[in-house]
């Protein structure tokens, strides 16, 4: 079970570091893109992906590999803006409520039949986004929050449902894992320096800081599937609610982060979607 409880720790801690980036000189852009090398040097470490053997089979795959290595580094960046605008609490359940998006395709675009109690946990879990993003009407500020939250919600699911063709072929996950991560590099890296970027030494170790938690987060989860290998669902389960129950704490608690009724309801709704897809499954 530590396994897991550091999955969620790392998880919510990158969205700590992006919450205090700019408080403490971190360009988020430069962070992003030292976090991928970072993290694509760990991942070849530990899980010792091979590429030569399966050179065919990337090429194969560009379609996808290539996409993904566009949109992380994007949606990184996006969340960033996000959690500095929507807050902790609302970032981080917006990103978990990304995993129905996939579900909502299996049956809207790739014609799957998809359960009753599925159904319900995708209507419960768009009812729950609405309620995130819900905001006064006496308020004169807020739209790009909304915007953020929206982004964080379509980046992730697209993303979610990316890896989920990309994992077909589970013995290809490491060497898949690694290209996307160098591919991200690469892109954003030539992103920076057409920027004619300056690089500072905050970004560059808060980027360093930034891998390791999101590596962490990628490494620990893959150890928890293993010592449960037996009950996967329960990880999954636990997962999305100690993040969306850890980010909720820190960021009312820590950062008093302000988060109305409806806002509160739709993160309780988040929970429950999460629970009845575990059920589900």
């Amino acid at each position: 079970m530590h396994y897991l409880i550091l999955s969620i720790v790392c998880s919510v801690a990158v969205s700590i570091l992006l919450k205090i980036s700019k408080k403490q000189g971190i360009s988020i852009n430069q962070a992003v893109a030292i976090n991928y090398p970072v993290a694509a040097i760990s991942a070849f470490i530990l899980f010792k992906p091979n590429f030569i053997d399966n050179y065919n089979i990337l090429l194969s795959e560009w379609k996808i590999l290539l996409p993904l290595g566009i949109l992380l580094p994007s949606i990184f960046i996006i969340m960033g803006e996000c959690v500095n605008r929507a807050g902790i609490a609302k970032s981080d359940a917006a990103q978990r409520l990304s995993l129905f998006l996939p579900i909502l395709a299996a049956f809207l675009i790739f014609g799957e039949i998809v359960s009753i109690g599925k159904i319900l946990a995708v209507i419960l879990a768009i009812i729950s986004l609405a309620a995130l993003v819900y905001k006064p009407k006496n308020k004169t500020h807020g739209t790009g929050a909304i915007w953020t939250l929206l982004g964080v919600w379509m980046g992730y699911g697209i993303i979610d449902i990316l890896f989920k063709q990309l994992s077909k072929n589970t013995a290809m996950t490491a060497t898949n894992l690694c290209t996307v991560f160098v591919l991200s590099a690469i892109i954003l890296f030539t992103y920076l320096i057409i920027k004619k970027t300056k690089w500072t030494k905050e970004s560059i170790f808060g980027g360093v800081f930034l891998g390791c938690l999101n590596f962490g987060n990628i490494y620990f989860y893959f150890r928890a599937h293993q010592a449960y290998n037996n009950n996967p669902t329960l990880i999954f389960a636990a997962m999305n609610l100690g993040v969306i129950s850890l980010g909720t704490v820190i960021g009312t608690a820590v950062f008093k982060e302000k988060i109305n009724v409806i806002n509160i309801t739709g993160i309780f709704l988040a929970v429950i979607a999460i629970v009845c897809l575990f059920h589900t499954m």
